[in-house]
């Protein structure tokens, strides 16, 4: 299916916060409570549309272990979003965001658009951290938030869209250069008659799309 623009993500955080969860929640509307822990990093894809534009979503799941963060690095130059992802239910997952976006900073171009999501909010009753923290930790670094379940499926499309919304919005104020593909987007097919009327003013840099 023809797209009009390709938005690359990237899903971080701890080991068993349920990054692949949410993932296989969005793409294909299942929740599978036994998963094999991710080695290195997984994949998917979905369509959503925004202002009536086709846009094709390509979501990498990585590894929350320690030993893939170097491989996870290398994913971060080419994304347009990121969902850094906590569990409500383990403190330690909450504590460890500061190195997660320290790390994804310092690896990705600086106009990624950061989702801060609190997962397994069907969990109340074990409940460790305060919705109120999330919400402080996003304000302090300017981060989108929401809390989610993978398992009940809430908030887990809002999650997802919002993000895309936000960088349909940074394309629109022309904070993307959207002929770079280095920053996670990419022009789809169905962009291809409109593009140069739209994309005429990015075209100051000498070799165009090198990364």
């Amino acid at each position: 299916m023809a797209y009009a623009y390709l938005f690359k993500y990237i899903i971080i955080g701890d080991t068993g916060v349920g990054k692949s969860c949410l993932l296989l929640q969005f793409t294909d509307k299942r929740f599978q409570p036994v998963h094999d822990l991710t080695i290195g990093v997984e994949f998917g894809a979905r369509m959503i549309t925004i202002d009536s534009k086709q846009i094709k979503l390509q979501i990498w799941d990585t590894a929350g272990q320690e030993s893939f963060r170097s491989i996870t690095r290398s994913y971060y130059r080419g994304a347009a979003g990121a969902l850094l992802v906590y569990d409500i239910t383990r403190r330690d997952t909450f504590n460890h965001l500061t190195t997660w976006l320290e790390d994804a900073r310092q690896h990705s171009n600086s106009n990624m658009v950061i989702m801060l999501i609190g997962n397994k909010s069907d969990l109340e009753s074990r409940r460790e951290v305060k919705r109120e923290e999330g919400e402080a930790f996003a304000r302090e670094h300017g981060l989108i938030f929401m809390e989610t379940s993978a398992k009940t499926a809430s908030n887990v499309e809002e999650a997802f869209i919002n993000t895309a919304k936000e960088i349909f919005e940074k394309i629109q104020e022309g904070v993307f250069d959207i002929n770079n593909e280095a920053n996670g987007i990419k022009i789809g097919p169905q962009h291809a008659t409109t593009n140069a009327a739209l994309g005429g003013h990015g075209g100051g840099q000498p070799g165009g799309g090198c990364c």
